[in-house]
């Protein structure tokens, strides 16, 4: 349930108003927007007379939200939420950021990948030091050391980094490290005591798609977090898996627009690991940009046949910097303010 809150309330008024709801068991969320301000009400709402609250001064309606997803839904909070990522970077409301780098950490070369996709306009460097794998016996990932790794590129290029943690027990480690964003993968994205503990952190979450997980999966997914007192999620269409062999996942470009209808939540894509082949990446990540993502997660290696990890799916350097170019473009075109005939 969400109350909307006369212009005219004071701020002592809407204090008591959200105080007299939580002395009565439920949880409130307060969204302060530019044109009105929304008390959320969370908990078993069927006990609350609306017309009891459309009677109080302050309140100008009231409106019944039957989505399981409450601090996520744009019901809540109308207003875009923005991620701060550290170093000055934003990303959401209108705030557009390119995720760029190798699949896996794998050595001194990060820092030349660093440097080129930092260069080409990347602004959030990406790479994997633990690394979810299908078999036991695939590269895990340099662990700690590449954390490491990740943290002197980040120093010497004052670009936050994005990271996957995998495990419960390495939250705090990502955390005393100073790790900018933490990425929770496809196939940890129902893993519920992660979620939760990440929600704890406080840092910046980047939130993966499940391998076959529905739009209200991922969003229930972000609940998990944001129960926590963390707000700052980011959702991500990596694809899902279909019926279809021919790309590694099918990408739902349709997700894109759902999204940003139901949560105020930043929009991420992933057009890699969605289609799994280099020649599709930039094609999709055209699509992404075009349907509204609020930025792209894209895998670059200056030496994809060499790579440790999915190097069929990473761009040249030289391809990325083509991408971003025409990336920006788009951007220029689906922004732009269009005079009417």
């Amino acid at each position: 349930m969400i109350a909307i809150v006369k212009p005219s309330a004071t701020p002592e008024q809407l204090q008591h108003f959200v105080r007299w709801i939580e002395n009565r068991g439920f949880s409130t969320n307060v969204s302060r927007g530019d044109n009105e301000t929304i008390v959320g009400i969370i908990g078993d709402t069927t006990q609350i007379d609306p017309f009891l609250l459309e009677s109080m001064d302050i309140i100008e309606r009231v409106q019944r939200v039957s989505e399981p997803f409450k601090k996520a839904n744009r019901k809540f909070h109308p207003e875009d939420t923005v991620v701060d990522c550290g170093h000055g970077v934003l990303v959401g409301g209108g705030n557009f950021q390119v995720m760029a780098g190798p699949c896996s950490v794998e050595g001194k070369n990060l820092i030349q990948i660093a440097r080129e996709v930092k260069k080409a306009g990347a602004t959030i460097l990406r790479g994997g030091a633990y690394k979810p794998r299908t078999s036991p016996y695939a590269y895990q990932g340099m662990g700690e050391e590449g954390l490491d790794l990740l943290l002197e590129a980040s120093a010497e290029l004052d670009m936050p980094i994005v990271t996957e943690v995998m495990d419960v027990r390495d939250v705090q480690l990502f955390v005393d490290k100073g790790i900018d964003v933490m990425q929770i993968g496809a196939r940890n994205a129902q893993n519920f005591n992660l979620l939760k503990e990440v929600g704890k952190s406080g840092l910046p979450i980047l939130l993966k798609r499940g391998l076959s997980g529905t739009i209200d999966e991922l969003l229930m997914a972000a609940e998990y977090i944001m129960s926590e007192g963390n707000d700052k999620v980011m959702l991500c269409e990596r694809g899902i898996r279909t019926f279809e062999t021919r790309t590694r996942n099918t990408f739902d470009v349709n997700a894109i627009p759902v999204l940003h209808y139901l949560t105020h939540l930043p929009v991420i894509a992933d057009p890699s690991h969605a289609t799994g082949y280099t020649r599709y990446v930039r094609p999709i990540a055209y699509a992404a940009t075009a349907a509204g993502a609020d930025g792209l997660e894209i895998e670059v290696h200056n030496c994809p046949s060499e790579a440790w990890s999915d190097g069929a799916q990473a761009l040249t350097p030289a391809q990325f910097d083509d991408a971003m170019r025409r990336i920006a473009l788009i951007r220029e075109a689906v922004t732009a303010e269009v005079a009417k005939a």
